[in-house]
């Protein structure tokens, strides 16, 4: 990214995606925002998964998702599941930080609609291209 003020305008969009509650604006947006064939990567799978991975002689698997259509998909369950029963918002935590030319780290709280105090965050780095959108998306939940 060119400069810090593209850098936050670029994860005040990715906070947004999280938070918009019409289908068609939170798609044009994913569109916006990631390459065709973007990535994202959940590094550390919720607790049931690594249980279920254990059980199985396994070793806990990173999950992801790949193009457009999977991310919509994963960015509008996770709005279903969090946002839009109206008792969380996703938001900005701290300055989003430029790790190396074309990567970022943002880290991010999901809040309590109710009371403002932060249930849970995490730590996103974001890879970007020659045109500025993300490539992968390496998502690190609780490392806030």
């Amino acid at each position: 990214m060119s400069n810090e003020l593209d850098v936050k305008r670029l994860a005040d969009r990715y906070i947004a995606q999280w938070n918009e509650p019409d289908p068609a604006a939170r798609s044009t947006l994913i569109r916006e925002l990631w390459a065709q064939d973007g990535i994202q990567v959940l590094l550390d799978p919720p607790e049931e998964i690594r249980q279920a991975a254990t059980s199985l002689a396994f070793a806990a698997p990173p999950l992801e998702v790949r193009g457009h259509d999977a991310v919509d998909a994963r960015v509008t369950r996770a709005y279903e599941m969090f946002v839009a029963p109206g008792e969380h918002v996703f938001e900005a935590d701290g300055e989003t930080v430029v790790l190396l030319p074309n990567v970022i780290g943002v880290r991010w709280s999901m809040v309590s609609s109710r009371n403002g105090k932060a249930v849970g965050g995490g730590l996103d780095i974001l890879a970007l291209d020659q045109d500025g959108k993300i490539s992968t998306d390496h998502q690190f939940i609780g490392a806030n």
